[in-house]
């Protein structure tokens, strides 16, 4: 029977054939950095022996929870636990255990004395974990027969996930909704369809993408997906600040909403703009105005471009301490000659460029060599076939020949 639940353990966490033959876990199969919210316990082994009074259980997607180890288990990262549910009891896997727990608690703001954590009832026998396993693969086919039954109701809500418990006594259906539904009449008809209880929860868009996954367009999985918890709205001022172009396919998610990754620079860009003078008027000049086209945040440089049609349409960096010069001139009714500065010139002539050492970095830079090959081996080939069709027209026939032959060796006989 132990054999048998060690292999279940084995089978599900995908361990490899050495730790099989040893009968343990080893690095390489507890690392679960690849798993969604994993957290990485940089306080492993430091302070002794770690206190595992305390763990932190994962279960489908983004859920996880703490809970306690009254039974005083040997918990490890990776563990299959049985844990205490409303009713009944749910499977999940041990995520982060020993002194780290304790401070993620105090991060989400968990108070140990006032909070009623609910504990570990054991390690997950086989029988749990083979209950569990067919609960889960119950979950997508319950998904389909919710979203037709919600479909028949015309409901204004989208079933986007469905997640068993571990016994199989109970779902939690999560939905999303523009306004408020009643689905009092879908709960009595999903209890009669599947003959458990059923849990409604509401998430926001944001939060399915979390449950779902995916690729981000900068080839990285989500961040709803992997590590970020907590939503912050999103407003079109944080591509303002960024200078970024107000597109919203760009702007946009797999979610259909803001990205959650304009709010990462955003500090920067907002405390960097306050060094920046406010131009609300064109600045004036001898020849005519100059007017402000782009701002370059982290280079802290302001591009004007002259709007009189005698002179050329040339764009000008300027410093921040130029351009508040500047202004002050204006504000006192004197207008200025150029707007560039002998000093901004040399600045802007010293200032490094990077360059390539190869030099060519375009990726169709071999496209031109590739382009003069063909075309000499076009021109050899044409010029070869122009010569056999010349020795074609040239050369005598082969009836031809052997007449001359034949006649020749006629008049020596």
């Amino acid at each position: 029977m132990k054999d048998k639940e060690k292999n279940m353990e084995f089978k599900l966490r995908g361990c490899k054939i050495c730790c099989k033959e040893q009968g343990d876990y080893c690095k390489a199969c507890l690392d679960t950095s690849g798993q969604k919210f994993s957290t990485m316990d940089w306080l492993d082994g430091i302070y002794g022996k770690d206190d595992n009074s305390i763990v932190e259980v994962q279960f489908k997607n983004t859920r996880k929870n703490f809970y306690k180890n009254e039974n005083n288990l040997n918990l490890r990262k990776g563990d299959i636990v049985a844990v205490e549910a409303i009713s009944g009891h749910d499977i999940g896997i041990v995520s982060l255990c020993g002194n780290l727990v304790k401070r993620q608690m105090r991060k989400r703001g968990i108070d140990e004395s006032r909070y009623e954590l609910k504990k570990i009832y054991r390690k997950a026998r086989v029988a749990d974990i083979e209950k569990w396993q067919d609960a889960i693969a119950l979950e997508h086919k319950t998904m389909i027969k919710s979203r037709q039954l919600a479909a028949k109701l015309n409901l204004g809500m989208k079933i986007g996930d469905v997640e068993y418990q571990g016994d199989k006594t109970k779902a939690i259906f999560y939905y999303i909704a523009d306004e408020r539904v009643d689905f009092r009449e879908l709960i009595k008809i999903l209890a009669e369809n599947f003959h458990i209880r059923i849990e409604m929860k509401q998430i926001g868009a944001r939060q399915e993408a979390g449950l779902i996954g995916g690729i981000g367009p900068c080839g990285r999985e989500l961040c709803c997906a992997q590590w970020l918890g907590s939503f912050v709205s999103v407003t079109t001022g944080a591509a303002r600040y960024q200078e970024l172009s107000p597109n919203p396919q760009k702007l946009a998610g797999q979610c259909c909403k803001l990205k959650c990754c304009l709010n990462y620079e955003l500090g920067v860009y907002m405390e960097t703009l306050k060094d920046f003078p406010r131009v609300n008027a064109p600045l004036e000049l001898v020849d005519g105005n100059a007017y402000l086209v782009k701002t370059d945040v982290l280079r802290k440089t302001m591009y004007f471009s002259y709007g009189n049609e005698n002179v050329e349409p040339t764009v000008i960096g300027l410093s921040i301490n130029r351009v508040k010069k500047l202004l002050e001139l204006n504000r006192r009714g004197i207008k200025i000659e150029k707007l560039e500065d002998t000093q901004d010139t040399k600045s802007q002539k010293t200032e490094q460029v990077v360059t390539h050492i190869v030099g060519e970095d375009s990726i169709t830079r071999f496209d031109g060599r590739e382009r003069n090959n063909r075309n000499n081996n076009a021109n050899k080939s044409t010029e070869h076939t122009e010569k056999m069709q010349e020795n074609k027209i040239n050369a005598p026939s082969r009836k031809k020949k052997f007449k001359r032959w034949k006649s020749k060796h006629q008049k020596e006989n």
